[in-house]
């Protein structure tokens, strides 16, 4: 029997994967390898109040370099790409409100939670080379330690409420404000994971999809 089939898109808030440019990610590795040894400018920066990642440090990114090393442009043509694709509008405005930047270490974690805005992402700019291995040696699950976690809805019948995504240097994702999240915790490893996010807000009447 021949069964013809056509995968419509998964419902549920869309995910756009997009690479981090290399020199791009070189500039906000160097930068935050120079914040880091400034601690004047770190406490300036310091976010980790406002956050809720049980973390070793979170600081925001200066605007003036987040222009200069051409990440805010990234931010931009990428938030273009997945509202085009994804509600078929071309966005005129697009106000970063926010990026930092995220150290996690072994044994920390970041609890399930979500952001402001109206678009918001996540990536990897430093990846240990093993983030440990399950406790258990359980053949059938796969380990987690140190993955990026989106969450929405109950899990049921071909509805998965879950996307696992292992970090990898370079990859970036974009989704909804609302779309809650995690980051677990990894062993075994003295090295560090650092990633990067940020809020932004776009035209008030391409996200307000119930109008006025």
């Amino acid at each position: 029997m021949e069964i013809k089939y056509q995968n419509l898109r998964v419902l549920g808030p869309a995910v756009l994967k997009v690479k981090i440019p290399d020199v791009i990610l070189k500039k906000l590795n160097e930068y935050i390898d120079k914040t880091i040894d400034d601690k004047t400018k770190l406490k300036k920066l310091d976010y980790g109040e406002a956050l809720v990642g049980d973390v070793t440090q979170e600081f925001l990114l200066e605007l003036e370099f987040v222009k200069s090393s051409g990440w805010l442009e990234f931010l931009g043509n990428s938030s273009k790409i997945y509202t085009e694709l994804n509600e078929g509008k071309k966005i005129t405005k697009f106000n970063l409100l926010k990026t930092w930047v995220v150290r996690q270490f072994k044994n920390e974690y970041n609890p399930t939670h979500w952001h402001g805005g109206h678009i918001s992402g996540a990536g990897f700019l430093k990846v240990p080379k093993s983030l440990g291995e399950s406790t258990q040696q359980k053949k059938s699950k796969k380990y987690r330690g140190g993955s990026l976690q989106l969450i929405h809805g109950a899990r049921m019948f071909t509805c998965p409420s879950t996307l696992n995504i292992t970090p990898e240097v370079g990859d970036f994702y974009l989704f909804p404000n609302y779309l809650m999240h995690t980051v677990f915790p990894f062993k075994d490893t003295e090295e560090e994971r650092r990633s990067i996010s940020f809020n932004a807000a776009i035209d008030e009447e391409i996200y307000n999809v119930y109008g006025k």
